[in-house]
């Protein structure tokens, strides 16, 4: 792949055979970004994980303590009460039957979806559609829950999920370049605990293998895991 002068500038401020300390891990990611907008920034966990195995198939969310700069379009499909509690928590958009008919229709102009356990039914009927595009309310990134209100809320607050791809890695955004090192590092760190406390007990050997974080477009930065207390 042909890299732009900017990249190849970045890449030289960068000791591809060392691994950093968290906190300048962050300050070189901030250093080497070169993007004209607020870039996000991404860990990436290379983990020795077997997703063919469903124990090890993980998936789930964290609240990051910062937020990651960017406030997400939440849709909660629900009746009654429920629904009313969602509104109230601050919902872009809520509705049941006429919301799931206005997505079948090609809508999607919103990032995260929560139903109530008794709409699955109906809005399992999309699957296929949302499937594909990361959409489909999960319980196990409590966006299938009776608690409405907490969801939408945590959501809003900085909520992002995670989700082991086939070769057995997991990345998300945490944060935006514009970040304070120090909040880039506590949201890291939220992050990296998480991992650690969902590490499945069959696995063998070395379990965090490699942690690399990056911005938009930027060269990676490997973390030195002994950094991270």
């Amino acid at each position: 792949m042909k890299r732009g002068k900017k990249y190849l500038d970045a890449v030289k401020l960068i000791d591809k055979t060392q691994k950093y300390p968290l906190e300048d891990a962050f300050e070189l990611v901030k250093k080497t970004s070169f993007a004209k907008f607020d870039a996000t920034v991404e860990a990436a966990f290379r983990l020795n994980l077997n997703p063919r195995k469903a124990e090890q198939n993980l998936r789930g969310a964290v609240v990051l303590p910062h937020g990651t700069g960017k406030v997400s379009r939440v849709v909660v499909i629900a009746q009654g009460e429920k629904a009313k509690e969602a509104q109230e928590a601050g919902a872009d958009y809520v509705g049941d039957a006429d919301l799931i008919e206005k997505m079948s229709g090609g809508w999607f102009e919103f990032d995260v979806i929560v139903a109530t356990p008794d709409m699955m039914g109906q809005l399992g009927k999309l699957g296929r559609v949302l499937g594909p595009k990361g959409l489909m309310p999960n319980p196990k990134t409590g966006t299938v829950t009776m608690d409405v209100k907490k969801a939408v809320e945590e959501i809003k607050n900085g909520k992002i999920e995670y989700r082991v791809d086939k070769v057995g890695n997991i990345h998300a955004p945490i944060g935006k370049i514009s970040f304070d090192s120090s909040k880039l590092a506590e949201n890291f760190k939220a992050f990296y605990d998480t991992m650690v406390r969902v590490k499945p007990s069959t696995v063998k050997g070395t379990y965090i293998r490699n942690v690399t974080i990056s911005s938009s477009m930027s060269p990676g930065v490997k973390i030195a895991l002994d950094s991270v207390k």
